[in-house]
Protein backbone atom coordinates (compact mmCIF):
# COMPACT_ATOMS: atom_id res chain seq x y z
CA UNK A 1 0.00 0.00 0.00
CA UNK A 2 1.34 3.38 -1.09
CA UNK A 3 2.00 5.71 1.63
CA UNK A 4 1.17 3.31 4.45
CA UNK A 5 2.58 4.18 8.02
CA UNK A 6 2.08 1.80 10.72
CA UNK A 7 2.42 4.02 13.49
CA UNK A 8 0.08 6.92 11.51
CA UNK A 9 -2.61 4.21 11.02
CA UNK A 10 -2.68 2.85 14.64
CA UNK A 11 -3.33 6.20 15.82
CA UNK A 12 -5.70 7.29 13.19
CA UNK A 13 -7.83 3.79 13.45
CA UNK A 14 -7.41 4.90 17.96
CA UNK A 15 -8.31 8.00 16.88
CA UNK A 16 -11.49 7.04 14.48
CA UNK A 17 -12.49 4.37 17.33
CA UNK A 18 -12.69 6.77 20.02
CA UNK A 19 -15.33 8.86 17.32
CA UNK A 20 -17.54 11.10 18.99
CA UNK A 21 -16.17 9.92 22.82
CA UNK A 22 -13.49 11.58 22.39
CA UNK A 23 -15.67 15.13 21.81
CA UNK A 24 -16.58 14.39 24.95
CA UNK A 25 -15.44 14.92 28.41
CA UNK A 26 -14.51 11.97 30.00
CA UNK A 27 -12.54 11.27 33.38
CA UNK A 28 -9.14 8.96 32.75
CA UNK A 29 -8.64 8.80 36.22
CA UNK A 30 -12.45 7.38 37.00
CA UNK A 31 -11.32 4.86 33.83
CA UNK A 32 -8.70 3.84 35.58
CA UNK A 33 -10.07 2.97 39.11
CA UNK A 34 -12.92 1.20 37.50
CA UNK A 35 -10.07 -0.80 35.54
CA UNK A 36 -7.89 -1.43 38.36
CA UNK A 37 -10.92 -2.40 40.82
CA UNK A 38 -12.20 -4.96 38.19
CA UNK A 39 -9.84 -6.99 38.80
CA UNK A 40 -9.58 -7.59 35.00
CA UNK A 41 -6.30 -8.03 33.39
CA UNK A 42 -5.35 -4.41 31.73
CA UNK A 43 -3.72 -4.58 28.16
CA UNK A 44 0.36 -3.45 27.54
CA UNK A 45 0.56 -1.15 24.62
CA UNK A 46 3.70 -1.70 23.15
CA UNK A 47 4.93 1.79 23.67
CA UNK A 48 8.35 3.17 25.37
CA UNK A 49 9.66 6.78 26.26
CA UNK A 50 13.32 6.66 27.00
CA UNK A 51 14.94 8.98 29.75
CA UNK A 52 15.53 11.34 26.86
CA UNK A 53 11.59 11.61 26.48
CA UNK A 54 12.01 9.70 22.79
CA UNK A 55 8.60 8.04 22.40
CA UNK A 56 8.96 4.76 20.67
CA UNK A 57 6.50 1.70 19.04
CA UNK A 58 7.11 -1.62 18.47
CA UNK A 59 11.05 -0.94 19.27
CA UNK A 60 11.10 1.94 16.41
CA UNK A 61 11.31 5.90 17.34
CA UNK A 62 7.70 7.44 16.61
CA UNK A 63 9.28 10.34 14.41
CA UNK A 64 5.93 12.52 14.25
CA UNK A 65 5.72 14.91 16.77
CA UNK A 66 1.80 15.19 16.32
CA UNK A 67 1.75 11.69 16.90
CA UNK A 68 3.55 12.00 20.51
CA UNK A 69 1.61 14.84 21.12
CA UNK A 70 -1.38 13.06 20.31
CA UNK A 71 -0.35 10.21 22.69
CA UNK A 72 0.57 12.22 24.85
CA UNK A 73 -2.98 13.81 25.49
CA UNK A 74 -3.84 10.63 27.25
CA UNK A 75 -1.05 9.74 29.06
CA UNK A 76 -1.83 9.38 32.75
CA UNK A 77 -0.35 8.32 35.78
CA UNK A 78 -1.65 5.93 38.36
CA UNK A 79 -1.16 5.74 41.82
CA UNK A 80 1.09 3.16 41.50
CA UNK A 81 3.63 5.01 39.17
CA UNK A 82 2.38 3.56 36.40
CA UNK A 83 1.79 4.92 33.14
CA UNK A 84 -1.13 4.58 31.00
CA UNK A 85 -2.92 5.87 27.54
CA UNK A 86 -6.23 6.00 28.46
CA UNK A 87 -9.13 6.67 26.15
CA UNK A 88 -12.62 6.05 26.59
CA UNK A 89 -12.40 3.12 24.41
CA UNK A 90 -9.27 1.49 25.10
CA UNK A 91 -6.88 1.53 27.86
CA UNK A 92 -3.34 0.13 27.95
CA UNK A 93 0.48 0.34 30.12
CA UNK A 94 3.36 1.76 28.58
CA UNK A 95 6.57 1.98 29.81
CA UNK A 96 8.52 4.84 30.76
CA UNK A 97 12.09 4.80 31.44
CA UNK A 98 12.24 7.76 33.68
CA UNK A 99 9.45 10.69 33.51
CA UNK A 100 7.54 11.30 29.61
CA UNK A 101 8.86 14.46 28.91
CA UNK A 102 12.31 16.44 29.47
CA UNK A 103 12.47 20.54 29.48
CA UNK A 104 14.92 21.39 26.99
CA UNK A 105 14.99 25.18 26.88
CA UNK A 106 15.01 27.70 29.85
CA UNK A 107 13.25 31.66 29.15
CA UNK A 108 13.99 34.32 31.46
CA UNK A 109 11.20 36.79 32.23
CA UNK A 110 9.49 38.87 34.52
CA UNK A 111 5.76 38.43 36.38
CA UNK A 112 5.28 41.63 38.64
CA UNK A 113 8.43 42.93 38.70
CA UNK A 114 10.13 39.65 40.07
CA UNK A 115 11.72 37.03 38.17
CA UNK A 116 10.25 34.13 36.15
CA UNK A 117 11.94 31.55 34.69
CA UNK A 118 9.70 29.50 31.93
CA UNK A 119 10.89 26.01 30.54
CA UNK A 120 10.35 24.77 27.52
CA UNK A 121 9.71 20.63 26.69
CA UNK A 122 10.64 18.36 24.47
CA UNK A 123 6.70 18.75 23.05
CA UNK A 124 7.26 22.22 22.45
CA UNK A 125 5.09 23.25 25.59
CA UNK A 126 5.95 26.14 27.75
CA UNK A 127 5.26 26.21 31.75
CA UNK A 128 6.49 28.90 34.52
CA UNK A 129 8.20 27.85 37.36
CA UNK A 130 6.15 29.14 40.31
CA UNK A 131 4.44 28.32 43.19
CA UNK A 132 1.88 25.69 41.18
CA UNK A 133 4.99 24.22 39.14
CA UNK A 134 8.36 24.05 41.83
CA UNK A 135 11.02 22.90 41.09
CA UNK A 136 11.76 19.56 42.42
CA UNK A 137 14.76 17.85 43.28
CA UNK A 138 14.75 13.72 42.94
CA UNK A 139 16.67 10.70 42.48
CA UNK A 140 17.72 10.14 39.09
CA UNK A 141 16.04 6.38 37.67
CA UNK A 142 18.89 3.90 37.60
CA UNK A 143 20.32 6.11 40.52
CA UNK A 144 23.26 8.43 39.94
CA UNK A 145 22.69 11.46 41.94
CA UNK A 146 19.72 13.67 41.71
CA UNK A 147 18.09 15.96 38.98
CA UNK A 148 15.08 19.31 38.91
CA UNK A 149 12.11 18.00 37.58
CA UNK A 150 8.78 19.92 36.86
CA UNK A 151 5.45 18.99 36.99
CA UNK A 152 3.81 19.83 33.44
CA UNK A 153 0.47 18.27 34.14
CA UNK A 154 -1.98 15.45 35.50
CA UNK A 155 0.61 14.80 37.75
CA UNK A 156 3.15 14.48 34.71
CA UNK A 157 6.60 15.29 34.96
CA UNK A 158 9.49 16.48 33.56
CA UNK A 159 13.02 16.21 33.86
CA UNK A 160 15.52 19.05 33.34
CA UNK A 161 18.02 18.33 30.48
CA UNK A 162 21.36 18.76 31.77
CA UNK A 163 22.04 22.23 28.94
CA UNK A 164 19.34 23.73 30.88
CA UNK A 165 20.26 22.93 34.28
CA UNK A 166 23.54 24.64 33.89
CA UNK A 167 21.90 27.40 32.40
CA UNK A 168 19.65 27.78 36.04
CA UNK A 169 22.72 27.07 38.08
CA UNK A 170 25.35 29.88 36.51
CA UNK A 171 21.82 31.75 37.51
CA UNK A 172 21.72 30.28 40.74
CA UNK A 173 22.45 32.26 44.37
CA UNK A 174 22.86 31.17 47.79
CA UNK A 175 19.58 31.73 49.79
CA UNK A 176 19.37 30.70 53.63
CA UNK A 177 22.48 28.23 53.08
CA UNK A 178 20.71 26.81 49.84
CA UNK A 179 22.08 26.80 46.18
CA UNK A 180 18.93 28.26 43.92
CA UNK A 181 16.39 30.42 41.86
CA UNK A 182 14.12 32.44 42.75
CA UNK A 183 11.25 32.26 40.26
CA UNK A 184 7.53 32.90 40.84
CA UNK A 185 7.94 34.55 43.98
CA UNK A 186 8.99 31.60 45.98
CA UNK A 187 12.55 30.19 45.62
CA UNK A 188 13.78 26.86 43.86
CA UNK A 189 15.97 24.47 45.65
CA UNK A 190 19.14 23.27 42.69
CA UNK A 191 21.42 21.81 45.21
CA UNK A 192 23.56 22.20 48.04
CA UNK A 193 26.58 25.44 47.70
Amino acid sequence: MIGFHPIASFAESKIRDCGEQMKRRFDPDRILRELRSSGREPGRFDIRIDSRGCWYHEGGLIGRIELVRLFSTVLRIDEDGGYWLVTPVEQGRIEVEDVPFVWVELRRGERDGAPLFELRNNLDEWVSVDADRPLRLRELAGGGGTAPYVEWRDGLFGRVDRPVYYELAELALEHDGVFGIFSGGIFHRLGDP
